[in-house]
């Protein structure tokens, strides 16, 4: 019986226990380092993907190193990974090649939402990045690469095997939610109007039905996150406006 074979029985009896739900206006909340808690996801693959954008919220006060999104096939447990490192630094896995994203100090006195999209393509190789709205320099990596479908997606946590291998010191703490993939990059304009909860159609993980299952200490709970609004009345412009936080 060949691998792909057993992966699949493998993750048919997994999405059985999987629950699929709307989770708008709802978190995860990892409240400490653990080793052990995470969320599984399923996406809605079925073929290599040659381009991707992956978006997401968070929120934490947390300033070393933690894994937000972990993509882990048998062959390459980094096939796509997202890390925060710092405030000013994140840093995307592509088939094992690691391309650090860098952000200009910014003077926060307290932790606040950050809203951040990943975005790569195999012909260009160029990736994207995407922080509150504003596109960050583009880098390049992995030229000609195809991300393989069978895989472990893992919210929260490293996987240094498909599905295992956990370190505590790379846990995530904090909240995340509004957690999307696309098996295309998006456009600028699709990417502005993000902010104001315009979603782009035909997502492979999707916030608003999202097949999932918590394990360990992570909590299902209502969010904190303030109003946006989005202002893209410019969307021809080469840098496309995007949106402004509204106070309650």
């Amino acid at each position: 019986m060949g691998f792909l074979h057993i992966f699949l029985l493998i993750l048919a009896g997994l999405l059985g226990s999987l629950a699929q739900e709307d989770l708008q206006r709802k978190v995860f909340l990892f409240p400490q380092p653990t080793n052990t808690a995470h969320v599984v996801v399923k996406a809605r693959l079925e073929r290599p993907l040659s381009s991707f954008t992956v978006c997401m919220r968070l929120y934490t006060d947390l300033a070393r190193a933690q894994t937000l999104f972990s993509y882990a096939t048998e062959a390459e447990p980094n096939n796509i990974v997202v890390d925060r490192l710092s405030r000013s630094q994140y840093r995307l896995y592509i088939g094992g090649d690691a391309v650090k994203l860098n952000i200009a100090e910014r003077a926060a006195p307290l932790p606040a939402w950050e809203h951040i999209c990943l975005a790569w393509d195999s012909a260009s190789r160029v990736v994207q990045f995407w922080l509150d709205g504003n596109p960050l320099p583009r880098k390049a990596v992995k030229p000609g690469y195809a991300v393989a479908p069978q895989a472990s997606i893992i919210l929260g946590q490293d996987q240094d095997a498909m599905g295992s291998g956990f370190d505590l010191m790379q846990s995530f703490v904090g909240e995340l939610t509004d957690v999307y993939m696309w098996e295309r990059v998006l456009s600028p304009q699709e990417m502005c109007r993000l902010g104001d909860k315009r979603i782009p159609a035909n997502s492979v993980i999707n916030w608003g039905s999202l097949a999932y299952k918590i394990k360990g200490n992570v909590f299902l709970t209502y969010t904190l996150l303030p109003v946006s609004r989005a202002a893209c009345g410019c969307p021809l412009q080469a840098v496309p406006c995007c949106w402004r936080r509204v106070a309650l």
